[in-house]
């Protein structure tokens, strides 16, 4: 039988979310993945996308730039740079956030900023189709 876990979203000024979720699904760098109760330990660094939260029945969504995220059996802690609930988004928030990202694309030095940057202008493209 499933339980909650607490989650919290925390960015460097506040804590922005803290529910008790029945599952988050976490954009993680090495790929998506789904925390549920008792989920094994694993620190992860993310990447730009959507975290998927369904708690009591009702679903949302949050963009993050990057992070890491910290689970335990009883805990999810995602520590993100920055964060947007992507039903309060509007297509000018996106595309002001777009070209911030393109330039950041743009001035990269290694192949990891470069990859970083590529999959944030990819997912605020996503976005961008879904908020038109």
């Amino acid at each position: 039988m499933a339980g909650t876990f607490k989650f919290e979203l925390v960015s460097p000024e506040r804590v922005l979310l803290s529910i008790d979720a029945d599952q988050v699904v976490v954009p993680g760098s090495d790929g998506e993945f789904a925390v549920l109760a008792g989920h094994a330990p694993v620190i992860a660094t993310l990447r730009p996308g959507v975290l998927d939260v369904t708690a009591g029945g009702s679903k949302r969504r949050l963009f993050v730039k990057s992070g890491f995220a910290e689970v335990d059996p009883s805990r999810l802690t995602v520590l993100a740079e920055k964060a947007y609930d992507v039903e309060e988004l509007s297509a000018s928030a996106i595309a002001e956030e777009l070209k911030l990202a393109e330039a950041e694309l743009a001035a990269a030095k290694d192949d990891n900023a470069k990859r970083m940057a590529d999959t944030l202008v990819n997912e605020l493209k996503r976005l961008s189709t879904k908020a038109a």
